[in-house]
């Protein structure tokens, strides 16, 4: 179902000016870069196509949204927010990975990795309904997303099986997440009043317009019903009659085949199809429930939040990666870091553009973080990479990225490229001591990091020891880095370092 509430449009009596792109900078031409294939899907807003990059004949699937259809400022709003959410979750193996984004006159291109194996529905529709087995293995995935939207501030809120896409045609085909466009960012404890979502799947809270992240584990266990037995838990003729059974029906477990099915599967669905969401499981107790654990060992805790996850990974990295997270940081584009922005806005709560160590504190702990403040302060120092005492965007931009971004081969090379000034292909001494003063750091070890990362001994780095250190899982230290670096790397290890995308 669309947003119930309808956007003021573009008319000259609302006053108001819509823009005419959604991207805020001009993009390269698709057709320059992509061969346009066969249609693979038509959506509400865009219609799929298959098409081919021309530099390397790899297979993508580009959705093409009509500008004719963003009828207000909202709705260019909403498509660039969509495309920031699937830049902030598109590392995750269970997300459909973004590879870029152009606009023209007429059109908004999404381009992002191709799904050959077809939507989850239609295989429900093929199959008739799953063994417990199968539909354990997929509601973990499903759920596994859920936890990492949730841990990185998103909230789904249309999670239903069209959602979700097979990689491939095969049996065991890896499946993932698809179509943010009713997705949004969230903090803690925030409340939403939009109407939005799928009849079959929307939460009695949101129908009550008065709800939080919480909606989409209620989806979630629409889906793992129907999993089960190949019909929705809440129907009727019309779309009326759906709300009222999804606000005060009853759980069928009687009908076939639902007294052959486990008493452990039915615990799970009614604890996620719980009406008050206050009761409700999260998506980390369904992922620790006895019915989708089996023999395996639980997660002692959720995943850690994106925020302190990644601000534990940058700890343990020496001050040349540091920099070099700064620099590709800084170069990449609003769509990509705009997730991240999202939380820096979450912590700086008095608008100043840093983060004290109070609101770190704070952050943190609206998080669910129990970090004593020793630990908080250990971190806080790690990311605060010119000793200011405060972390600025820029800082919390390069302790926050997604490593996966970092070992890119452009973002590799464009950073390479401004600590060697003088083109020479290699990174010398003064040209480390430069880039140190112009982040504004002080006393640096730099002969000592340098023999770690200069593996020909030649007092000098080139490209390929480079990307070497700033591909390593170490912090960019070998074993007989330096103390503080391996003892920073060993605090995050007992922290229990999990990336959360």
């Amino acid at each position: 179902m669309k947003k119930e509430s309808v956007s003021s449009s573009s008319s000259s009596s609302s006053g108001k000016l819509i823009a005419t792109t959604v991207l805020p900078y001009q993009t390269p031409r698709l057709r320059d870069h992509y061969i346009m294939g066969k249609k693979l899907g038509q959506g509400q807003f865009g219609t799929t196509y298959l098409c081919t990059k021309k530099s390397s004949g790899a297979h993508f699937a580009c959705k093409s949204i009509p500008k004719r259809k963003l009828l207000c400022r909202e709705d260019y709003d909403d498509v660039l927010r969509e495309i920031q959410i699937m830049h902030h979750l598109s590392e995750h193996p269970n997300v459909v990975r973004i590879e870029g984004s152009y606009e023209d006159a007429v059109f908004v291109h999404l381009v992002m990795e191709v799904c050959a194996g077809g939507e989850l529905f239609d295989r429900i529709v093929e199959k008739g309904h799953y063994s417990e087995k199968e539909a354990v293995k997929l509601i973990r995935t499903i759920v596994g997303v859920v936890e990492t939207c949730h841990s990185l501030g998103v909230v789904h809120r249309d999670l239903k099986p069209e959602n979700f896409l097979f990689d491939s045609t095969s049996e065991d085909a890896q499946l993932k997440a698809t179509d943010f466009g009713l997705s949004v960012f969230y903090e803690p404890g925030q409340t939403f009043y939009e109407v939005v979502g799928s009849p079959y799947y929307v939460a009695p809270e949101v129908l009550r317009k008065n709800y939080g992240p919480e909606v989409d584990v209620w989806s979630a266990g629409v889906i793992l019903y129907i999993l089960l037995s190949g019909v929705p838990p809440f129907w009727a003729e019309s779309e009326s009659g759906i709300f009222r059974q999804i606000l005060h029906g009853k759980l069928d477990f009687q009908s076939e085949p639902w007294p052959s099915i486990s008493e452990s599967a039915k615990d799970l669905i009614q604890k996620m199809l719980e009406r008050d969401p206050k009761k409700r499981i999260s998506a980390h107790e369904v992922l620790c429930h006895p019915w989708i654990m089996d023999d395996r060992v639980a997660p002692d805790k959720p995943l850690d939040s994106a925020v302190l996850s990644r601000l534990k990974q940058f700890a343990a990295m020496n001050k040349l990666k540091k920099m070099a997270l700064r620099v590709i940081a800084e170069r990449l584009s609003e769509e990509e870091i705009g997730g991240l922005k999202e939380l820096f806005r979450m912590i700086d709560t008095d608008n100043s553009g840093t983060i004290t160590f109070e609101e770190l504190k704070e952050g943190l702990k609206k998080v669910g973080s129990e970090l004593m403040e020793s630990e908080i302060k250990s971190l806080m120092n790690a990311a605060d990479i010119d000793n200011s005492g405060a972390i600025d965007y820029g800082e919390f931009l390069a302790a926050t990225l997604h490593l996966n971004k970092l070992v890119r081969e452009e973002n590799l090379i464009a950073a390479f490229s401004f600590f060697d000034k003088d083109g020479s292909g290699y990174i010398t001494i003064d040209e480390f001591q430069d880039a140190c003063k112009e982040f504004g750091l002080g006393d640096v070890h730099l002969d000592e990091m340098i023999k770690e990362i200069d593996q020909d001994n030649d007092g000098r780095i080139d490209y390929g020891e480079f990307a070497a250190m700033m591909r390593k899982a170490d912090g960019g230290v070998g074993r007989s880095g330096s103390l503080r670096n391996n003892l920073t790397f060993n605090l995050a290890d007992a922290f229990g370092v999990r990336d959360s995308t």
